[in-house]
């Protein structure tokens, strides 16, 4: 029993990783000095609240919420981090929220998506949702997203899908429970963006939140709603807190998974494996314990190990993915299905001088061209 609790106390200390706590700064009154505004939109299974410095809360809701918010992100950001403050955001040093527009339900809110896409050049009528992990307040979870946009310079519409977290250490298992309370959500909010104009619709999840991506589409497969899963154009897993085993049945019940599915693993990654611990030893899928077995699902592993230090949160904070992602050296058709053929391009080409680059290898599926693993850059 002290071993447990000793091992339950460690999981909660690494996991924290996943966020600290932050206050939304929508009640502050201060205007300016924020460098960029970035507008996310909302659908979220947290309970509606009237106060503004924090308008969802941990509680579940019997149905989704929606909403658009402009963040404002400081002049002094530093690529990779989220500036964020647990008392008076100051928009001159911290993350805050500018404006908050809520909507009265899903056809107004399907409506104001379709309008922003209307707006969008051709190209960008795009539609990505990002799932957040473990530890989140609601302001922790829509900053990490307007961070993520803003340094990878995405160009899609920013659709955040809020789980209920508990946003304490303490709340692990809530956090669990309230990631399988919150699949039929997350799969209502794929429907949603599927049934919009979008050109492309792109799945990303982080950490705990790739269990409810996975539960998500079980739950569409499951109820004969497959559709929306193949209007996907990529499905990326990064750090998946999910048992190998368990996910090895989730996608047997999903049966055909998204082209490209894409997980991001690290052998590094110190959360998921005291998590891997204190679940008996079952390995987690974002540890890379077994890739072989992500290749023969027909998935693309990203092998981040030694990339910038392989941690938990390397996803969102590593200037070298950063630096690949918005130069093109690192090929789209590996998140999102593109034109060109089947693995024509799946790695960066020889020629990139990017710092680091030479870190990050690629497990291409096994059924694709029958390679094991592929150097990023030599």
């Amino acid at each position: 029993m002290p071993k447990l609790r000793f091992l339950f106390v460690m999981v909660l200390v690494v996991l924290s990783g996943c966020s600290g706590r932050a206050v939304l700064g929508l009640d502050t009154g201060k205007e300016g000095d924020s460098a960029v505004v970035v507008p996310i939109y909302l659908a979220t299974m947290r309970e509606r609240s009237n106060d503004l410095s924090l308008p969802y809360t941990a509680q579940r809701a019997k149905s989704l919420n929606f909403a658009k918010f402009e963040i404002g992100i400081p002049k002094t950001h530093v690529a990779g981090q989220v500036e964020k403050s647990d008392r008076v955001p100051d928009p001159a040093r911290n993350f805050l929220a500018r404006t908050y527009q809520p909507y009265d339900g899903k056809e107004q809110f399907v409506a104001a998506l379709n309008a922003d896409l209307a707006r969008r050049p051709p190209d960008q009528r795009e539609i990505l949702i990002f799932v957040h992990g473990y530890n989140n307040n609601f302001a922790d979870s829509i900053f990490r997203n307007a961070q993520i946009v803003n340094d990878y310079k995405v160009k899609a519409l920013a659709l955040h899908y809020a789980w209920p977290s508990g946003g304490s250490l303490p709340l692990y298992v809530y956090d669990r429970d309230s990631a399988v309370y919150s699949r039929d959500g997350l799969a209502d909010t794929i429907e949603i963006a599927a049934r919009t104009n979008a050109r492309r619709v792109v799945l990303v999840g982080h950490s705990m939140g790739t269990y409810v991506v996975m539960e998500a589409l079980r739950s569409l497969a499951l109820s004969g709603r497959s559709k929306y899963i193949d209007r996907l154009d990529g499905v990326i897993l990064a750090a998946p807190d999910i048992d190998i085993d368990v996910f090895q049945a989730q996608v047997r019940d999903i049966k055909d998974l998204p082209n490209p599915f894409t997980i991001l693993v690290s052998r590094r990654d110190k959360a998921l494996g005291v998590s891997g611990t204190l679940t008996g030893g079952h390995a987690r899928v974002g540890s890379g314990a077994d890739i072989a077995a992500l290749q023969d699902e027909d998935i693309t592993v990203l092998d981040t190990s030694e990339l910038d230090g392989g941690a938990h949160g390397v996803f969102a904070s590593s200037p070298t993915l950063m630096a690949l992602a918005t130069s093109g050296a690192l090929n789209r058709d590996i998140g999102v299905r593109g034109e060109g053929a089947p693995g024509e391009t799946l790695v960066a080409d020889g020629t990139s001088v990017i710092q680091g680059a030479a870190s990050l290898v690629i497990y291409l599926p096994a059924r694709l061209l029958g390679v094991q693993q592929a150097p990023l850059i030599r």
